[in-house]
């Protein structure tokens, strides 16, 4: 069977208002303005342009590449986002050959560039940098005619800077956080060594010829065994999206990567449970603001597929055709799905996600940050979902984080953190659990005798005994009613009650002067005027109070070694 070049897949990830659409528009753009007929054809969810019209675009870089391009063209993915970017999926990675990570050189790495880079680098996608809005850069002098490099060396010394301080900002960003080696286009030697960084502005189009041509230099160059498919072997593809159309029904979005379908070709599609086997009725790709069918359609493209009983399909899936030995691909199928399913602890938090891709990528950040995952699926938040997290021991699990789904089911039994970026449900998942252990440790100190340090104060004898009353001032820590307090030598009593001001108060803070009763002793007796008196800390109170140390002040945790020291006098092994 014959293989042939097919055109790589190129999809556009970063942060929210980077870029990434712009860029892809002026792309597009571009293309329109260069072609002949058919020279970049729309299609469902990407737009191909093809080899003719890059060469146009490109005929003054032709020779950075020392080969002759001979891919087809490129098939540019059209709905950057994680979500899309997450779906594009395929056994073993991602189906996009290479990747255009998208940064406004004016504010650099921001959460969502970091994220795109980790989610590559996890699906091993080669990738290289666009940066995006040179235009904004002070003093910039924008010139279309000249080709970027010659309008480099055109703009003043202090454009040139601004640009090279921004530029290298990002190079050392990127060792820093990823250990990666970049450079700018025009001094790189060694493609597979180091990151391509190319300056662009989506607004005025400079730079977008030569991020067209290291986006197909680069595949070609680097990918061109793995764009070799059988034409005409069966279609292989993963779904985008799962949509309801008007007229229609329930459609998919399919990215083909592989081979070739037909309509009416049967077709084997991944779920959770046994996998759809179902017919195409129809392949449609947009013309003019309308679908127009097709008969088939070869990778790589982008189509709308009809076909029955695909309700329950899910993106992220895999999609391949069967016309023969259905059952060897079925099985196929399902053991991919399977590889992919998530691993799962036996405690930690319930995560949901609107599609496999998204899953995927959601739980590998949420691993990189040591957060343990007890269940993790496709669908929106529902009843089962709460019971779940809310049968977890551990209070900091008690907590469903979605993406992009639904709640079907209100609850305040438990967190419930939905975000459609992924980088915000991790920082709102640690930010909760920080507060939530704070919290937590903050209401069991309140059942523990906390470290505290009294001083009996001069001339404040208001009573001697039954009870006595005195004036103290607290030295440290926090004084309550119910207190029991000790002399270095030994055990005395409980506080019964405090009064500041003539107000009786619960607590008593450092700094604070109070009168106090004590009962069962007698002024004169066991205590006297300028005595200092610690809280009697129980030992396990003591040990509990070790493992909550981060919530005490420096003053407090001075004191509770004071007492540590006194109650190991007696008993060498106290408290350890």
């Amino acid at each position: 069977m014959e293989r042939i070049i097919r055109a790589p897949i190129c999809t556009f990830v970063g942060h929210v208002d980077h870029g990434k659409s712009s860029i892809l528009d002026k792309i597009r753009g571009t293309a329109v303005t260069k072609s002949e007929a058919g020279g970049i054809t729309q299609q469902i969810s990407s737009s191909f342009i093809s080899i003719a019209v890059i060469k146009k675009i490109c005929s003054d870089l032709l020779g950075l590449f020392k080969k002759e391009l001979i891919i087809p063209g490129l098939l540019l993915i059209d709905t950057p986002g994680h979500a899309a970017f997450s779906n594009l999926r395929k056994r073993g990675g991602n189906l996009a050959d290479i990747a255009i990570v998208v940064i406004d050189i004016n504010e650099g790495i921001m959460p969502q560039t970091k994220e795109a880079i980790e989610i590559l680098r996890n699906y091993k996608t080669p990738f290289l940098i666009a940066l995006n809005k040179i235009d904004l850069i002070p003093g910039w002098d924008s010139n279309t005619e000249v080709g970027l490099l010659n309008n480099l060396n055109r703009q003043s010394q202090s454009a040139i800077n601004s640009l090279d301080y921004k530029l290298y900002e990002i190079v050392g960003k990127l060792y820093e956080l990823y250990v990666l080696n970049s450079e700018r286009f025009d001094r790189v030697e060694d493609f597979t060594k180091k990151v391509v960084l190319i300056p662009c502005s989506a607004k005025t189009g400079e730079g977008i010829p030569e991020l067209l041509m290291f986006i197909a230099g680069i595949s070609q160059k680097y990918l061109e065994d793995a764009l070799k498919i059988e034409v005409t072997g069966p279609g292989e593809g993963t779904i985008l999206e799962v949509k309801e159309e008007k007229g229609l029904g329930t459609t998919v979005d399919v990215i083909i990567y592989n081979g070739t379908i037909h309509v009416n070709d049967n077709i084997v599609i991944g779920t959770l449970g046994n996998p759809i086997v179902t017919k195409i009725r129809s392949i449609f790709i947009p013309e003019k603001g309308s679908l127009k069918a097709l008969k088939e359609i070869s990778a790589a493209a982008g189509v709308k597929v009809t076909a029955q009983d695909i309700k329950d399909a899910i993106a992220g899936m895999p999609l391949k055709v069967a016309n023969k030995d259905t059952d060897s691909v079925i099985n196929e199928i399902k053991k991919e799905v399977s590889e992919v399913l998530i691993e799962t602890d036996k405690e930690g938090v319930v995560v949901k996600a609107d599609s496999l891709g998204s899953l995927e990528a959601l739980v590998y950040m949420l691993k990189n940050e040591g957060i343990k995952i007890k269940k993790a699926s496709i669908g929106s938040i529902n009843k089962k979902d709460i019971s779940d997290a809310s049968i977890e021991i551990n209070p900091l699990n008690k907590v469903i984080i979605g993406f992009n789904v639904e709640l079907l089911e209100n609850t305040d039994k438990i967190r419930i953190i939905i975000s459609n970026i992924i980088y915000r449900l991790i920082e709102d998942l640690q930010k909760w659990q920080s507060e939530e252990q704070k919290r937590l440790e903050s209401k069991e100190l309140e059942t523990l005798v906390r470290p505290c340090k009294i001083k009996i104060l001069p001339n404040c004898i208001f009573r001697q005994s039954n009870p006595a009353i005195v004036g103290v001032e607290v030295l440290g820590g926090l004084l309550r009613v119910g207190t029991p307090v000790r002399k270095e030598n030994e055990s005395l009593t409980n506080v019964k009650s405090i009064q500041l001001e003539k107000e009786s108060v619960n607590e008593a803070n450092q700094g604070q002067q109070v009168a106090i009763s004590l009962p069962h002793i007698t002024v004169g007796r066991q205590i006297t005027e300028n005595d200092i008196l610690y809280s009697d800390i129980p030992e396990e109170d003591f040990k509990r109070i070790k493992n909550l140390r981060k919530n005490l002040n420096d003053m407090e945790l001075t004191i509770l070694k004071e007492i540590a020291e006194i109650k190991r006098k007696d008993n060498p092994v106290w408290g350890i």
